[in-house]
């Protein structure tokens, strides 16, 4: 005869059997699902990869430092060119430069005009530098129109100042510098060859 005791524990049992048949396996005894607890991705949806770390940008160049050219005693002087600019005789330190010295009256400076003009286009690494004096500054205006000289800059100096730092007393006078303040005279009129022959002189250092 089964007893009410017998009876409890049994249904106990039962219902215990049930209860762990449907909650499948335990936390922790090594089962996982279909994707290992992560949420499904959408259907469809294509994963972008991911970019990879830019690499920095190489920091920029150094420009190299450059030292001013020393400014010889002949260069300091400031001029007014004919079109009225303001002139530093300054900026021309550490150049190859042509000082041409005339006046508006001057034949000999009429006839070598070409020349200079010339020159002053075939050799571009070379600066021309006209310096008017000896009369007004209409004069000197119509001389650069007629010879066709305003390829040049062109300075109007009625007072001498550039002649006398220049050590020039006559036209026409050409003052050939290097680049080292150094400078040779040459009295003209020169003609293109002539001319051409100091220039060489002047790019040979």
């Amino acid at each position: 005869m089964i007893t009410i005791r017998e009876t409890r524990i049994a249904a106990v049992t039962l219902s215990a059997t049930l209860l762990l048949t449907a909650c499948g396996a335990a936390p922790g005894d090594g089962a996982a699902g279909p994707m290992d607890g992560k949420a499904p991705s959408p259907a469809g949806q294509v994963t972008a990869p991911t970019a990879p770390a830019s690499t920095p940008a190489a920091p920029p160049a150094t420009a190299p430092v450059t030292t001013p050219a020393t400014v010889p005693a002949a260069l300091k002087f400031t001029a007014t060119t004919l079109n009225g600019d303001a002139f530093h005789g300054a900026g021309l330190a550490g150049k190859p430069v042509v000082f041409w010295f005339w006046a508006p009256w001057c034949t000999k400076c009429r006839s070598e005009a070409p020349a200079v003009r010339a020159a002053a286009g075939r050799h571009k690494d070379v600066t021309f530098v006209g310096v008017a004096g000896l009369d007004t500054e209409a004069a000197m205006k119509e001389f650069v129109q007629r010879t066709g000289t305003g390829n040049i800059v062109q300075l109007s100096d009625a007072k001498g100042a550039v002649w006398t730092r220049l050590g020039v007393s006559a036209q026409s006078t050409f003052v050939f510098m290097k680049p080292d303040g150094s400078t040779e005279k040459a009295s003209g009129p020169l003609d293109e060859a002539a001319l051409t022959g100091h220039l060489r002189k002047l790019q040979a250092g």
